[in-house]
C-alpha cells in the first residue's frame, strides 16, 4: 500500500527522470517511508510534551522538486528538528558569537532572507512547520550564501522552553501569525500573556519584540497583552504602533493586502531590565 499520487507534500526520490526546477513533482512512497530521509521530522517532539492548545495549523502543499532537494542536502548543516531534547548552544550552531533573533513563522521565507542579507551580523533562526517554505528558505540561503540562516521545524513554544537558555536571543520576529479570527479561536493566538511570560526569560534585556499583523482586532489585542505586560515596554511614545521599520522588508503577501485595503501594523517592544520575578523558570511558562 502506498500513500496517493497527489499526496501533500510529495517529491519525486524513485527514479531518474530530469525535473524541471520550481515544478512540482509526485511520487507514489512506500507505507512508512519517510518523505525526506535527510530532512526535517514529520513530529520532530513527538509525543514526549504535554499536549497544548497549538497556536498554529500544519499546512501541507506539494513541494517542488528544488525544495525537496535542498531538504535533502541542506537540513544536515542548516536545519533544526524542534525534539526539545537538549539545550542549544547557539554559538556552535551558527559558528559564531553574533547576536540572535528568532523568528516565529516564516512563510516561503523571502522576507527573511532579504533580512539575513541585509544584516549579515545578525544570526536568524527561523521556525515554521510548512515544508515547502522550509525548502525554499534553504535554497534562498543557499543562492545568495547567507551563513547567518538557520531553519527550525516544529513547535517554537517547545523551543522557547525546552531548548533554549535565559537570555539566548537578542530579538524575537512574528510576521503576520495565524489571527484566528473566530472568536472561540481566539485562544489559539500565539500573542498571549503566557507566550510573554516565556518569551520574556530567553530575551536578554533591550533586545526587541517585533509584531506584525494585517488583522485589526489581533492588532489591538497584541497591543493591550504587551502593553500590560511588565517585561516589556513600548518603543512608541505614544504608546502606540509603530511605523513599519526599514529592515522589515514589505512581502508579496503584504503587498497584495495592502492592495486591498488592509492596514498592516507594527508592533515594537523592548525587553525591560529583568526584575526580581518569581516565575521565570521554563516550567512555569
Amino acid at each position: 500500500m502506498s500513500d496517493s499520487l497527489n499526496a501533500p507534500d510529495a517529491i519525486d526520490s524513485g527514479d531518474s527522470t530530469p525535473h524541471t526546477p520550481g515544478v512540482s513533482v509526485r511520487h507514489t512512497r512506500g507505507k512508512g517511508e519517510p518523505r525526506f530521509p535527510d530532512g526535517p521530522s514529520p513530529d520532530p517532539a513527538g509525543s514526549h510534551f504535554e499536549r497544548r492548545i497549538r497556536s498554529f495549523q500544519p499546512r501541507r502543499s506539494r513541494v517542488t522538486a528544488g525544495q525537496a532537494d535542498a531538504l535533502q542536502r541542506l537540513w544536515p548543516t542548516w536545519g533544526l528538528d524542534i525534539d526539545g531534547r537538549r539545550v542549544l548552544d547557539l554559538g556552535e550552531m551558527f559558528g559564531n558569537d553574533h547576536p540572535v533573533v528568532l523568528e516565529i513563522g516564516f512563510g516561503m521565507g523571502e522576507a527573511t532572507a532579504r533580512m539575513a542579507a541585509a544584516d549579515p551580523g545578525t544570526n536568524i533562526l527561523a521556525v515554521d512547520v510548512h515544508t515547502p517554505g522550509q525548502g525554499n528558505l534553504l535554497n534562498l540561503a543557499e543562492q545568495q550564501q547567507l551563513t547567518n540562516v538557520r531553519v527550525g521545524n516544529g513547535d517554537a513554544i517547545i523551543l522557547l522552553r525546552e531548548m533554549l537558555a535565559e537570555d539566548a536571543l537578542d530579538g524575537l520576529r512574528v510576521y503576520f501569525p495565524d489571527p484566528w479570527p473566530k472568536k472561540r479561536h481566539h485562544k489559539r493566538r500565539l500573542i498571549q500573556p503566557e507566550f510573554l511570560d516565556l518569551a520574556a526569560t530567553r530575551l536578554r534585556p533591550g533586545a526587541l519584540l517585533h509584531c506584525a499583523t494585517d488583522w485589526e482586532p489581533y492588532a489591538e489585542q497584541m497591543l493591550d497583552v504587551l502593553t500590560a505586560h511588565p517585561d516589556f515596554e513600548n518603543t512608541q511614545a505614544d504608546g502606540g504602533f509603530a511605523p513599519r521599520p526599514d529592515f522589515r522588508p514589505l512581502t508579496r503577501f503584504e503587498g497584495q493586502g495592502l492592495e486591498k485595503g488592509h492596514v498592516v501594523n507594527d508592533l515594537l517592544f523592548r525587553r525591560v531590565q529583568h526584575g526580581d520575578r518569581t516565575d521565570q523558570s521554563p516550567s512555569g511558562a
